[in-house]
């Protein structure tokens, strides 16, 4: 399913709302504009399997080009817009992009593009830019003729870099239409979440980021209405959700967090009642944060555990979870395996390396074919791993304990930061807070915890003792900071994920 069945069905129903404006689109006219893009790209000679780009903030026009890509069968890649020029270039240049969609971006990030020999078509959504033609230009000069065959396409997402440059995932293109049923995301919210044409779904988190653009498009694909807020704020989000009486949403636990710390008359000041599933993902959450948000939202809050690279997949329910507060859930998407670095199978409750069983190999970095067998089983190619470490108990519920490229070794112990910051995430003091292992000449690491301090508390010596021995309260003490270092900020994805490499370049 994709757009244009419902273009057919219910023209004028909304196929996305932006939130803030108030603009609607409805899926007539996401139908026709996709279908003009589509048919341009296929008249300048584009041919499946190639890519687009699209930098781009929130906007409607996200999603005539998203569709323009799928049904012309294209790859789409959407690059973050907080990126640096180089940055941008590094993925155009990767990517192989041959068209580049610009959004309404105010930094001036033209270097990325300034003579780069494969972008041989720029286009861009308003005037503001003469180098590049106009959407809307090319739009209205364009076939509205159905073609008779309509490739499908994929995304091809560029990870977000948290322990290095980002790496591009390329899936293989699916053989079928885009019409055509089949797709994994699209029958895990009908199937799991229970999506359908009458949800009103809220994306609070940027486009360009896997999960909600992926997700706004297999809403679109069910027929649903999407509501697209231009940047999270934790009480707009409360007010959009009485306002376009939402039933499914999506959000990052830091996005809990910081709705979590709003006033109980903020809280309170909006109906929230029309909202059936909370969806959350893209990091592990605290079990005092879901907890909170359980015992204020409801049992409505449904945890999935994937990447970019969708080698697999677990799903929890909020009963299943409060029966197991911490776990991620079962495998919805491939057979979980845990091996050791050496890739042997590790007994139930031990901690290794988490790898998904599928039947084929479901992506390859781009470029890359070393990372691309990094990421393989040493012995099974068909199993694949990003890094994450943990367990799955007697019943087969994931428990994730960290990344292992930010697992410190203390004197020979295995210490997961994760685990320390999920302890220390509702601190009073703590608005924002990442673990670190630093050098120690003894013990050849020592866990160091770097913070941001809420509104009231300032940077003491003794506030650092309070952050430790709060530490040493809650978990065994070797797994306490040692040190605690203040900070105004800490490098965030937009979409939440702490770009915790980043942090630790200032102290290895």
């Amino acid at each position: 399913m994709f757009p244009g069945t419902h273009a057919l069905t219910d023209p004028n129903k909304p196929a996305l709302i932006m939130a803030s404006s108030g603009e609607e689109v409805s899926y007539a006219r996401l139908e026709e504009r996709s279908l003009r893009i589509a048919n341009w790209l296929r008249s300048q000679g584009f041919q499946p399997g190639d890519v687009i780009a699209l930098l781009s903030d929130n906007t409607a026009k996200v999603f005539d080009v998203y569709w323009a890509a799928q049904r012309a069968g294209l790859y789409v890649t959407s690059i973050n817009f907080h990126l640096r020029a180089d940055e941008v270039r590094y993925i155009l240049e990767n990517s192989g992009a041959k068209c580049l969609f610009l959004g309404n971006i105010t930094t001036d990030l033209s270097a990325a593009w300034d003579d780069l020999p494969s972008l041989k078509y720029r286009i861009s959504f308003s005037s503001r830019v003469p180098e590049f033609a106009s959407l809307e230009m090319l739009i209205e000069g364009s076939s509205a003729d159905l073609p008779t065959y309509e490739p499908r396409g994929a995304d091809m997402l560029f990870s977000s870099g948290t322990t290095g440059r980002p790496k591009g995932i390329r899936p293989p293109l699916p053989q079928r239409q885009v019409s055509d049923a089949g797709d994994a995301m699209v029958a895990m919210f009908s199937g799991h979440f229970g999506c359908d044409k009458d949800t009103v779904y809220l994306s609070p988190a940027p486009l360009y980021h896997a999960a909600p653009l992926r997700t706004c498009a297999s809403v679109q694909a069910l027929g649903g209405t999407v509501v697209v807020m231009d940047k999270f704020d934790p009480e707009a989000s409360l007010a959009a959700i009485e306002k376009y009486k939402v039933t499914v949403s999506q959000w990052v636990p830091t996005m809990f967090v910081r709705m979590l710390k709003l006033p109980d008359n903020v809280r309170t000041r909006y109906d929230i009642s029309s909202l059936k599933v909370a969806v959350h993902a893209a990091a592990p959450c605290p079990v005092d944060v879901k907890q909170q948000m359980i015992e204020w939202w409801g049992p409505i809050l449904y945890e999935y555990y994937s990447c970019t690279e969708v080698n697999g997949m677990t799903i929890i329910r909020p009963q299943d979870w409060l029966a197991k507060p911490g776990s991620v859930g079962e495998a919805a998407l491939g057979i979980i395996h845990i091996c050791d670095d050496e890739g042997l199978d590790l007994t139930t409750g031990e901690d290794g390396l988490v790898y998904f069983e599928r039947e084929v190999m479901p992506f390859e970095y781009h470029g890359d074919p070393e990372k691309t067998r990094a990421a393989q089983h040493p012995a099974h190619p068909t199993w694949t791993t990003v890094g994450d470490i943990g367990h799955i108990d007697t019943d087969g519920f994931l428990f994730l304990t960290d990344r292992k490229a930010f697992m410190i070794i203390s004197g020979g112990v295995n210490i997961y930061p994760q685990e320390i910051e999920n302890t220390l995430a509702l601190h009073p003091a703590i608005q924002d807070i990442a673990v670190i292992g630093i050098p120690d000449a003894e013990m050849g690491e020592q866990v160091k915890a770097v913070v941001t301090l809420t509104d009231g508390y300032v940077p003491s010596s003794e506030l650092a003792q309070e952050i430790i021995d709060f530490t040493k309260s809650k978990l065994a003490s070797y797994k306490a900071p040692k040190t605690v270092d203040f900070v105004t900020t800490l490098p965030r994805t937009p979409t939440g994920k702490l770009l915790k490499g980043e942090v630790r370049k200032s102290y290895w």
